[in-house]
């Protein structure tokens, strides 16, 4: 199948499944006579693979470490367990994160319940005042795959 074809049968966008080629979560189809791609069941069924991991938060290098145990099919899971509660941790982590976050946005909503100007504005003045802290908070996040999602310690 084409390029097209495997895109409107996975709903992966086009530039999405050459990206996954050039970065080599998805293997690079033969190429037919003319000089189209030609995409197998294989292909199909790694791009799903993919776009579930996708639709689970899992960064790339997650993806691509699931790609390589999965080759080894015989293989102990302890490391896909591992892998998945290092993920888990890192959703759980990024709920309390969003929890203070809207915590943080209630409050500087609060700030401006009265109409006036926007040099005047509590949200305004929150913010400038908020900037300051969040450039050290964000300096003790450990992300679950350091250099994904967001930067974290190496």
């Amino acid at each position: 199948m084409k390029i097209g074809e495997i895109s409107k049968q996975s709903s992966v966008a086009v530039e999405t499944i050459r990206y996954y080629e050039k970065i080599g979560l998805l293997p690079t189809p033969d190429r037919d006579i003319s000089g189209y791609r030609a995409y197998r069941a294989k292909h199909l069924d790694r791009l799903l693979f993919i776009k579930r991991c996708r639709n689970l938060d899992m960064a790339q290098e997650e993806i691509r470490e699931l790609i390589r145990l999965s080759e080894n099919p015989e293989a102990d899971c302890h490391e896909v367990d591992a892998l998945l509660a290092r993920h888990l941790n890192h959703v759980r982590n990024r709920l309390k994160e969003l929890a203070t976050l809207e915590n943080t946005l209630q409050q500087l909503q609060k700030a401006c319940s009265d109409a006036g100007t926007v040099k005047e504005c509590g949200i305004m003045g929150g913010l400038s005042s908020e900037l300051e802290g969040l450039h050290t908070s964000s300096d003790d996040h450990e992300n679950h795959v350091p250099g994904t999602h967001r930067p974290g310690k190496n």
